[in-house]
């Protein structure tokens, strides 16, 4: 049995989701607008929380699609705020349909969020060495940097730790701990 970061221990859909997913660099605008959602919908509460719900995230966001989450109206907010699949928070559901504007003008002025986003690291993963969850920072000055440059650009629900957060999840930086099978396996990627 491979040996992974303790916190993904705790269920087979947070051991999936690290083995997967977390660290591995993304570089697909709707993969990226996704994570933003998902870690700004993830504020205040355990990231479990927002794994349960991310397939009911995927059928009532439309699957993350940000040019159609860009025109929801007054009525599909309303909607929104009663499904209970979802986060039923209304300052994350109208900042996600906020933030898929503005995502849209970073497109438009950047040719794409990839762009975007990954020059904030030069295109290349922060790579850290951690040998205990205690070691993590749950924010840096990049990720303050980030958050709000971002803010700047009009984006909402972006602060530091979520940005932090959103750095791990989309491979801005890998912070998987030294001893898990996949820092090594994630080193060298980009």
């Amino acid at each position: 049995m491979p040996k992974r970061c303790s916190w993904a221990n705790h269920s087979e859909l947070m051991k999936r989701y690290h083995d997967e997913e977390w660290g591995v660099p993304v570089h697909h605008d709707k993969l990226l607008f996704e994570q933003l959602v998902l870690q700004s919908a993830q504020a205040g509460l355990s990231w479990i929380t927002i794994l349960k719900k991310r397939e009911n995230y995927r059928r009532v966001f439309d699957n993350f699609d940000f040019e159609r989450i860009a025109t929801y109206d007054e009525r599909k907010i309303q909607e929104l705020l009663n499904n209970k699949g979802i986060v039923r928070n209304e300052l994350k559901i109208r900042s996600t349909v906020n933030n898929a504007k503005i995502f849209q003008q970073v497109r438009e002025k950047y040719g794409s969020f990839n762009d975007y986003i990954w020059n904030f690291v030069d295109n290349t993963p922060i790579q850290n060495h951690w040998n205990g969850l205690e070691e993590i920072p749950g924010e840096t000055e990049l990720s303050k940097t980030i958050s709000k440059q971002m803010k700047k650009l009009g984006f909402s629900f972006i602060g530091p730790t979520i940005m932090y957060a959103y750095m791990q999840a989309v491979g801005m930086v890998n912070d998987h701990l030294t001893y898990c099978y996949r820092y090594s396996e994630l080193k060298d990627t980009g």
